[in-house]
């Protein structure tokens, strides 16, 4: 089954909820390698999201939220993160197109393009210890699910359990971008939260896609 533009707002609802209640985790682990300021920005980033699809009404397309999520996270989302999860999700949108439904590869390349603008606006690789290392190894599964003929639901899935693989990779690795990176090899031995956010917005669109299918 294809995914839709309800499936993209449920989406985008679950992330929040999700961020709402993993706050003070990613806190936290913003406190050990950088300013302690993720889960605030993230949480007070996709209530405003929430807070404009309530105004606005769901968007006609699945790119038409991508766009809505991208445009509120660049101005209600300080640090870093809004504008990598705003760029990410603007190329997420233009990748989707007007398409009213996304099938596997369509999905692939939305997580394709999202995982690219996080690059160009990061200059990030895999490897230095930042959300690029939860992204990466979710976009690579995604892209072998859908070879497979997996279901549009399947290959989320399979990005999710990537991405929480990545986020546990990022534990050992010395940070070489971002804050963390100041800290050199004191930053080893720790979650990087940028991946931890990751891996709950990619577990949020898999578990809404498989309640959708």
């Amino acid at each position: 089954m294809a995914l839709n533009a309800a499936w993209a707002e449920s989406w985008m609802r679950a992330s929040a909820a999700d961020m709402a209640e993993n706050r003070q985790r990613l806190i936290d682990l913003d406190r050990d390698i950088g300013d302690a300021d993720h889960g605030e920005n993230m949480d007070r980033g996709f209530s405003a999201v929430v807070q404009k699809l309530d105004a606005d009404g769901t968007p006609a397309t699945p790119g038409d939220v991508f766009k809505l999520a991208a445009m509120t996270l660049m101005s209600k989302v300080g640090g870093a993160a809004g504008p990598l999860y705003g760029t990410a999700f603007l190329r997420a949108s233009t990748a989707a197109g007007g398409s009213a439904e996304l099938d596997a590869g369509a999905v692939v390349a939305v997580l394709a393009a999202a995982r690219d603008g996080i690059v160009a606006r990061g200059k990030a690789e895999p490897g230095d210890k930042t959300m690029v290392d939860a992204w990466t190894p979710a976009v690579e599964a995604a892209q072998t699910a859908s070879d497979a003929h997996a279901a549009p639901a399947e290959v989320l899935a399979a990005a999710a359990n990537a991405a929480a693989a990545g986020l546990a990779g990022t534990e050992p690795l010395i940070a070489r971008k971002g804050r963390a990176s100041y800290l050199g090899e004191r930053s080893a031995g720790h979650l990087d939260p940028g991946a931890a956010s990751t891996a709950l917005i990619l577990q949020a669109a898999a578990r809404t896609a498989e309640e959708a299918a």
